[in-house]
């Protein structure tokens, strides 16, 4: 099964490697795998993977991962999912279900 791509070379995902300190919260709740640990530190294992949903930035102690979260279709997804509506990442909609605004 191949893995979920988004456009390529978009996400905000950042990742400072000096400053993590190796607790491994980034890839315990990322929900793609986008981060792992590799000798003691966060690694990026897959930037495209990203739906820039935050779970890593929010859960991470030492502020190492940066994300612009909400900025994606992930947005969208996580909005449709709670309010049990169908996703929309139409940016020409004024509904409240969009992602873009």
């Amino acid at each position: 099964m191949s893995r979920m791509r988004y456009l390529r070379d978009v996400t905000t995902l950042g990742l400072e490697q000096d400053a993590c300190t190796g607790c491994g919260m980034c890839e315990q709740v990322c929900p793609h795998g986008v981060l792992r640990l590799e000798r003691g530190k966060a690694v990026i294992t897959d930037r495209d993977a990203c739906m820039e949903c935050g779970a890593c930035q929010r859960n991470c102690p030492s502020q190492a991962v940066t994300v612009n979260a909400g900025v994606g279709c992930a947005s969208a997804v996580l909005k449709g999912f709670f309010r049990r509506t169908e996703p929309s990442c139409d940016c020409s909609s004024s509904g409240s279900s969009s992602c873009c605004g």
